[in-house]
């Protein structure tokens, strides 16, 4: 990815969800991503359907390309245009913009949701949760789980996480 912007504080460059929201917590850069998972390729496709300006397209536009998120191919040549294809690091990024819209049904009745996830072949619908590989547990326990220093962390983390239980190393 590309260098962090200045807003990011030096003491949160090493944390993965500050710089995750450096990369993807703009509003329309959330939106972009969620139409590239409906298909959307095409400058004038996500201009249509999401009403954003021009110049604030080619901006979130450029800065997914230069994150990895997007790629940009030519379609047409005569005049040439572009398309924004997910790369495998965009495409990885599929499970959060689901569970995002999972929590934000979870507030509202059922009858009041205007997108729903349902199953391709099927057609149910389905109620995401985010699951440990491992165990299969739910991660939604905040009692269960918490954060701790990994191993590149640096000493304003290790402070931070110095009362939670150290991941053991290769080593031990």
């Amino acid at each position: 990815m590309v260098a962090l912007a200045s807003r990011i504080r030096l003491e949160d460059r090493e944390c993965p969800l500050s710089t995750t929201v450096e990369h993807v917590g703009e509003w329309w850069t959330l939106l972009i991503l969620h139409d590239a998972f409906d298909g959307y390729t095409r400058f004038d496709q996500f201009q249509e359907n999401l009403g954003i300006s021009s110049s604030m397209l080619t901006t979130r536009l450029k800065s997914l390309v230069a994150d990895g998120l997007l790629e940009r191919r030519p379609y047409r040549t005569n005049p040439v245009r572009h398309e924004y294809v997910l790369t495998g690091l965009g495409r990885s990024l599929r499970p959060v913009i689901v569970a995002l819209a999972a929590w934000g049904n979870s507030r509202l009745a059922p009858e009041q949701r205007s997108m729903i996830l349902v199953d391709a072949h099927s057609g149910e619908q389905v109620e995401p949760v985010v699951v440990d590989a491992r165990t299969g547990r739910r991660l939604d326990d905040s009692d269960a789980y918490v954060f701790t220093a990994g191993p590149a962390a640096g000493d304003a983390m290790r402070n931070r996480y110095a009362e939670r239980p150290a991941v053991p190393t290769e080593e031990e």
